[in-house]
């Protein structure tokens, strides 16, 4: 090959390797981008007057005095959206039956919207659910919600090759000459007196409870199972990944034995994740009984199962890159082979045994599959050490899925699912980096 020729190809790799690694680096961002900008949202927002009602209410947290000023500041401006409701109802029943009839639906929508807003209205009985028993707790939310009051939503079916188009029609149409047709410009107007937004870090989000299935309240108790669950699954997973290493590289012989472990090890590290799920219902739950139902120890041996073929390979990779020559030197000065192992071999080795620790850790805190069926529920309270071998726990990698899919709400509380998977990645990178400061600390060591 001439010269030229080496040329081309070298700079046609070097093109091809970087126009790779910018695609990497751009799909990357477009996947991290909205979710760092929708998680940060459940800690950074404007927070209303209902929210803050709901953090000193339910939590205990803020300054009573300025709330109660602000609950009378607000209150003085919704007295007079109260005061249109009542004199529509007065004139409501001043009317024909067949105008009351075609005024109802139309009112109790009315009434529906400023509930969300505000709360429960003069009049109603107490909410049993939380989320009715407060208004919007975002401005955001209050921003669409005035929207949906001043409009009603209608669709142009005029066109048959075109699918149906939304347009909009103010509402106050709808009770022109009535005693409510002045609520629509003083809500729009006044919005923000009755609701005082304010710029809110919402530190709770992480720390507190959940409330009413995520309607409130953060997201501590799925943070507290997912450590729970893929801590534990490292204390199984990670002495047997090391010592099964150990055996391979220091003890088994080349024989059919070994050779049929070695391919039950690779092939369980490419089995489907919801298979070990299964399994570990089968098995720890069902047969073994480890605990009466989902528990976080079902769940964790399941996840130390998955991993354990990874930590297996990573240890075993990392024991035969130690250089022969300081097992020769140790047995030379009359070291037995298991005392060389121990002190010779293994601290060398200790890089790479902790990374393929620490990355596996990160793959178990992730997972979703192989908890669905033996350790997470939807909703749940945090739990104690001394409830981990009979009590099942939230999950963030579960409660994702969940809250995405299957929340009746779904809508209305993206905030929380992009805070959860947020806090999910911040878990998985911080592990990876803790993994990478430790191999450093550790090989310099080892350096001296």
């Amino acid at each position: 090959m001439d010269l030229g020729t080496r040329k081309i190809l070298d700079r046609s790799f070097t093109a091809v390797g970087v126009t790779s690694i910018l695609l990497m680096a751009t799909a990357l961002l477009v996947v991290i981008v909205p979710i760092f900008t929708g998680g940060i949202g459940a800690i950074f927002f404007k927070g209303t007057i209902e929210h803050r009602k709901l953090q000193y209410n339910e939590f205990g947290k803020g300054d009573l005095d300025v709330l109660q000023r602000q609950i009378v500041e607000t209150d003085s401006y919704r007295e007079k959206v109260f005061r249109m409701l009542e004199a529509f109802e007065v004139e409501m029943e001043l009317m024909e039956p067949d105008e009351r009839s075609a005024y109802s639906p139309k009112y109790k929508k009315v009434r529906d919207l400023l509930s969300h807003l505000f709360g429960p209205l003069p009049g109603e009985m107490e909410p049993i659910l939380l989320r009715y028993q407060y208004g919007v707790t975002r401005w955001d939310e209050a921003e669409e919600s005035l929207h949906k009051l001043m409009f009603v939503t209608k669709w142009d079916y005029s066109n048959p090759d075109e699918m149906a188009k939304p347009y909009f029609v103010p509402r106050s149409e709808e009770f022109e000459g009535t005693a409510l047709a002045g609520l629509f410009p003083y809500m729009e107007s006044n919005l923000e007196n009755m609701l005082l937004p304010e710029q809110t870090f919402y530190w709770g989000f992480i720390t507190e409870r959940s409330l009413d299935a995520h309607i409130f309240g953060g997201i501590w108790a799925e943070i507290q199972g997912t450590f729970f669950l893929a801590v534990g699954a490292m204390l199984f997973a990670f002495p047997l990944g090391v010592i099964a290493a150990i055996y391979f590289t220091e003890y088994a012989k080349d024989n059919f034995f070994t050779s049929i472990l070695r391919s039950a090890n690779s092939t369980l590290a490419g089995v489907p994740s919801i298979v070990f799920g299964l399994f570990g219902l089968a098995f720890f739950i069902n047969t073994v009984k480890v605990s009466e139902s989902k528990s976080v120890l079902a769940g964790s041996l399941t996840l130390a199962i998955m991993i354990l073929p990874t930590i297996i390979r990573a240890a075993e990779e990392a024991i035969l890159a130690v250089p022969k020559t300081y097992k020769e030197a140790s047995l030379g000065l009359g070291s037995t082979k298991w005392r060389t192992i121990m002190t010779v071999i293994l601290p060398a080795a200790l890089p790479g045994i902790i990374t393929g620790g620490i990355i596996s850790l990160g793959r178990a805190a992730g997972e979703t599959a192989p908890i669905i069926f033996t350790a997470a529920v939807s909703v749940g309270a945090t739990i104690g050490l001394a409830d981990v071998f009979s009590s099942p726990t939230p999950a963030l990698s579960w409660n994702i899925y969940n809250l995405a899919s299957e929340h009746e709400a779904a809508n209305e509380i993206r905030h929380v699912q992009y805070g959860m998977v947020l806090a999910l990645i911040s878990i998985v990178l911080l592990l990876n980096l803790s993994a990478i400061l430790l191999r450093a600390r550790i090989s310099k060591k080892l350096k001296g």
